[in-house]
């Protein structure tokens, strides 16, 4: 196993990388006491090497990782690879390019929805993890060998994961699938996060158009304020506190600071205030609002567990995850519409499963039942 702790020993890999045409990378990471992943460890694997960079080594600089991350040669492989992203954004500005993400790729060719890594392990790589490790704390120092061995592990796997899934999703001719997916996460908007839009996590349940006003500004803040510090959000004003304030109103530091489970300091109590304020002077017609639940018309819902049984009969016949080819949303959206704007009614999904759900819905195929099982069955012309 290869520890790499200083920048010179850090390019001269990603020197030894050149001209390959994929590298496995993985990364180790602490969230609990911050609001950006700490960035602990960073395991890479070529052809025939894997090592750890340490990004914690006193003096060492990541230039060259970015710029592995930068090189439009070498594809940069990764499993649900969303908070790994995150920080190679945070780290440069910029996501790594050209990506591949094997737990995507693993949906197109049947393994279910969001399947773990672990069980590609098992059943591609034939291989099984040591989980001692899994919940280390990896900012402590020194790291022991069982967490490198751990930590390595996981990009030695993945070559094996990525080269035979590659190969199935190129024999039937998908690859575009998988692109199609991957590039959903190489939006940049994913990775920074607008804090106007912050309330609506926390899914208030009332109509109360100023109520959530101030939600609206309180969670703003708060996420502006767990940014600049470096703070988990609940650290700065826990979900039920932006709620209990939005309730309560105060108009004054002496009255906010008055809630028995609120502990701001002053400032910070000067501020929350201020928020108060300026929701409680928006004028009604810049009030935020919430969308309705939707009420399906009647005889709806009963369509939309057709196409719920019709979805999973297709996924299961074509090998992808149900995830992949539609969601709840689009089967309303559908039963709805014929013409809906859903990625179920476009390109490959479309011919997997969108046909069929109109068909469906013109009476034109149904669903029955042929030697015990769930079958899509065709409907002769009505004369």
């Amino acid at each position: 196993m290869s520890l790499i702790v200083t920048t010179s020993e850090l390019a001269a890999f990603v020197e030894r990388l050149r001209g390959q045409p994929y590298v496995t990378v993985d990364t180790e990471f602490m969230r609990d006491r911050t609001f950006w992943p700490k960035l602990c460890l960073v395991q890479l694997a070529g052809a025939d090497e894997a090592v750890a960079v340490d990004p914690l080594a006193p003096g060492i600089d990541l230039a060259p990782l970015v710029a592995l991350m930068d090189d439009p040669t070498i594809l940069k492989v990764m499993h649900a690879a969303r908070q790994d992203l995150e920080i190679f954004f945070r780290l440069s500005g910029r996501l790594p390019r050209p990506f591949y993400d094997t737990q995507i790729a693993a949906m197109v060719c049947g393994f279910g929805e969001e399947v773990a890594y672990e069980t590609l392990v098992n059943e591609i790589a034939r291989a099984r993890l040591d989980k001692a490790s899994r919940f280390t704390d990896w900012a402590r120092r020194p790291l022991s060998p069982a967490q490198l061995a751990y930590a390595i592990g996981d990009v030695t796997h993945l070559r094996t994961i990525y080269e035979q899934l590659s190969r199935r999703i190129a024999a039937a001719g998908r690859e575009t699938w998988v692109e199609e997916e991957v590039r959903y996460l190489l939006d940049p908007a994913l990775y920074q996060p607008d804090p106007a839009e912050a309330w609506r996590r926390l899914k208030p349940r009332t109509r109360d158009r100023r109520f959530l006003a101030i939600v609206q500004r309180l969670a703003a803040w708060r996420e502006r304020t767990a940014q600049r510090r470096d703070l988990p959000r609940n650290r700065v004003l826990r979900d039920d506190l932006v709620m209990e304030i939005a309730a309560t109103r105060p108009t004054t530091v002496e009255a906010l600071r008055a809630l028995e489970r609120v502990s701001l300091d002053r400032d910070a109590a000067r501020e929350v205030v201020g928020e108060i304020a300026a929701a409680l002077a928006l004028p009604e017609d810049e009030l935020p609002t919430i969308e309705p639940p939707r009420h399906l018309p009647r005889g709806i819902g009963p369509l939309v567990e057709l196409l719920r049984v019709l979805l999973k009969l297709r996924a299961e016949e074509s090998g992808v995850a149900q995830r992949l080819l539609a969601n709840g949303d689009e089967l309303e959206a559908i039963a709805l519409d014929d013409a809906a704007d859903v990625p179920a009614l476009k390109g490959w999904r479309r011919e997997i499963f969108g046909n069929d759900a109109l068909a469906l819905k013109r009476g034109e195929i149904a669903l029955g039942v042929r030697q015990r099982r769930a079958a899509v069955v065709p409907l002769a012309p009505a004369s």
